[in-house]
């Protein structure tokens, strides 16, 4: 026998782990002699849960061993059965053996069967068979004279008759078709697959000329639509019955399905795109491109009205004609704007285009008609020329404008050029102002190029605004060289008669600035402020050139005056002039014509060039005192030479007196500087000469 322990090894191991727990509670129960007197209690509490322990675990295993027994009892009942089983198969194995050989005789009975059911079918067929030509002949007869449904009607019979005959065949078969079977039937029935063609094309000749016939006879029109529907109804019944997986081998008849439901929407677009091609496209190009897209507004209104009140009421509903025409329409709109915007446009073309598309195209004489809004979202269309077109449009627009402003500013610069060299005095406004032309064509010009941008958006507006500001400023640096030019050739022959107005012109040409600078300020006020500098990193800046103009052009001016003064300016301050007379109101004159000619010019210039005046006649003065051209040898003589200052001061204070009453006084009066320079030169007192000086010195640190 086989000690416990190797068969149970497990058992020895639970009696350790037992007996060591048990000796952990006694130790820890019994830790006082006073605890052994409840022993008696423990080992009666202990030996109730080891016998019920004992009952539980037997009734354990007595349950175990009834299942085992039942397994027992089963897996011997399957075993009888699977031997009955076994001598069950080997007896019809046996069976089928011996029913071999009379199988094998039963063949030729098979495959005359089988050519009993072909014949059978052959028999059966042959009526339709005979009548399958006459009636593809009656057919194409039908379809010719457009009688469609008749012929629709006979065509699908001789579908049926087809599928019928090839169903049969490949019930006789038993399996799949063979090749010379399928080639045989298609060669017989070949002319039902041209009618089927032949009825096509006629059909979509008709959806064609759907718009031409609703107004004259729509009866063909509404044929099609029935047999599409026809076709539609057999595509979508035959996918059901053998398309689906409800166990049917049956296959679809040939060419099923059409889809012809589809091809009639693909017809209506070719259809539409044809109608665009029938406007005429020979005076696209040019001014004749505003034209042709009123001719496209016109035909596709046309055409919707056409749809809307006539084709639309003989098609289901669900076919929702009208928005397949716009559809088609946006389409055909989309693909030949897009060819259009590929050419090289004038700036009158892209305006034509633009207003087309973002004005004209959505509103209520097209796309926003009342009636047309509900057929279609505004959404599924999607835009006319995407927004990146829309951008490349504008630069277009705007290249185009500025090449033509750029032309008409250098011609209007050339004739401003020729005006100078006239000889008569410039033309003057209402006030009394000289001008010239040139801030007139240039203001109009700008001004007309932003009202028409504005007719296209506000965004086209700010870019042309911008682009006429670059070309101002442009003009302006030119018109200041032609300025500087201006004055050399005075310089070289100022007795030239063709400048016998020189300083008429540069007077208008001052005015022409400040004319020039309002129009500037109008122009940059029009400019929304989202906008302002957003087009280039470096903004134009006219104002600065209108500013550099100015200020050549007052510096010119003031050149012209010291030109004049120039023969009297040696004779101030000297001993003759004490002796024989004062050359003052010799110069008095020509500074008094030079005022008088300032009063021509627009304010605030007209007061900057007379203060100008005012210190170039100072400034000559002092210099003809700084040069010691007069040496005063008496107090006498400086008493009289301080008097003579004094009343030089006066004649120039009389002369700009108008300068005074006009409130344009400065803050720095430099005619306050004589008086000052005679009680200098008058002084009595040589100890107060060292005072004096540096009163004078510190008052105009400029003189030294």
């Amino acid at each position: 026998t086989v000690p416990e322990a190797e068969v149970w090894p497990e058992v020895e191991r639970a009696e350790s782990l037992a007996r060591g727990a048990a000796l952990k509670w006694a130790s820890g129960v019994f830790c006082r002699p006073e605890h052994l007197e409840r022993l008696s209690q423990y080992r009666k509490r202990e030996s109730q849960r080891t016998a019920s322990i004992h009952t539980r675990l037997k009734s354990m295993v007595q349950s175990y061993l009834e299942g085992v027994g039942w397994g027992l009892e089963q897996l011997r009942e399957a075993r009888a059965e699977l031997k009955e089983v076994s001598h069950a198969l080997k007896k019809a194995g046996l069976e089928s053996d011996r029913n071999t050989e009379g199988v094998k005789s039963l063949e030729r009975l098979r495959e005359v069967s089988v050519s009993h059911c072909q014949l059978l079918a052959a028999v059966s067929n042959l009526p339709r068979l005979y009548s399958v030509r006459s009636m593809v002949l009656e057919t194409e007869r039908l379809v010719e004279s457009r009688r469609l449904l008749e012929a629709h009607a006979r065509l699908m019979d001789l579908e049926r008759w087809q599928d019928d005959i090839l169903w049969q065949l490949h019930g006789v078969a038993g399996s799949v078709l063979s090749t010379e079977d399928q080639e045989l039937v298609t060669k017989y029935f070949s002319g039902v697959r041209q009618l089927v063609d032949a009825l096509g094309k006629e059909l979509w000749a008709v959806v064609s000329s759907a718009l031409a016939l609703a107004r004259q006879n729509p009866t063909p029109f509404v044929s099609a639509v029935r047999i599409v529907e026809r076709e539609e109804a057999l595509d979508r019944a035959l996918l059901e019955e053998r398309g689906g997986n409800r166990g049917n081998t049956r296959p679809l008849p040939p060419g099923r399905p059409r889809c012809w439901r589809a091809c009639f929407f693909q017809v209506l677009e070719e259809a539409v795109s044809a109608r665009f091609r029938s406007v005429s496209y020979l005076h696209t190009r040019g001014p004749g491109l505003a034209g042709h897209l009123s001719a496209l507004q016109h035909g596709i209104m046309a055409d919707l009205a056409t749809v809307r009140h006539l084709l639309e009421h003989c098609v289901p509903p669900h076919y929702r004609l009208t928005g397949a025409y716009l559809r088609a329409s946006h389409c055909c709109l989309h693909a030949h704007l897009a060819q259009v915007s590929s050419w090289d446009l004038e700036s009158g073309e892209i305006f034509a285009v633009l207003n087309w598309v973002l004005h004209i195209y959505n509103s209520p004489d097209m796309m926003g008609h009342p009636e047309l809004v509900t057929e279609i979202k505004k959404e599924e269309l999607g835009p006319l020329i995407s927004t990146e077109g829309l951008e490349q449009l504008q630069n277009k627009y705007v290249q185009s404008v500025r090449k033509s402003v750029s032309e008409w500013m250098h011609k209007a610069l050339q004739v401003e050029l020729q005006d100078w060299q006239r000889d008569q005095e410039p033309d003057t406004d209402h006030e009394g102002f000289y001008r010239t032309s040139l801030p007139t064509i240039i203001t109009q010009m700008l001004e007309e190029n932003a009202r028409v941008a504005l007719m296209i958006g506000e965004s086209l507006r700010d870019q042309t605004i911008q682009m006429g500001l670059y070309e101002m400023e442009n003009l302006l640096n030119r018109f200041r060289e032609a300025l500087v030019e201006f004055g050399k050739e005075h310089r070289r022959d100022p007795s030239n008669k063709k400048n016998k107005f020189y300083l008429h012109y540069l007077l208008a040409s001052i005015n022409n600035c400040i004319i020039l600078k309002k129009s500037t300020e109008s122009l940059q006020q029009q400019q929304s402020s989202r906008s302002a500098g957003q087009f280039s990193r470096t903004p134009p800046n006219p104002l600065a050139a209108l500013d550099r103009a100015v200020r050549r052009a007052c510096r010119l001016v003031m050149d012209q005056l010291l030109l004049d003064l120039q023969p009297f300016l040696p004779g101030l301050l000297t001993r003759p002039r004490l002796v024989q007379g004062d050359p003052i109101p010799k110069l008095c004159p020509v500074l008094e014509r030079h005022l008088e000619l300032y009063g021509r010019v627009r304010p605030p210039c007209r007061q900057r060039l007379q203060e100008e005046a005012q210190w170039l006649m100072v400034v000559e003065y002092v210099r003809a005192l700084m040069q010691k051209r007069l040496v005063c040898r008496s107090t006498e003589e400086r008493k009289q030479l301080a008097q003579q200052m004094v009343q030089d001061d006066q004649q120039f204070r009389e002369i700009f007196h108008g300068t005074e009453a006009e409130g344009s006084v400065p803050e720095v009066n430099p005619l306050a500087l004589l008086p000052v320079l005679a009680d200098f030169i008058g002084l009595k007192d040589p100890g107060m000469l060292t005072l004096e000086v540096f009163g004078l010195a510190a008052k105009y640190p400029d003189i030294r």
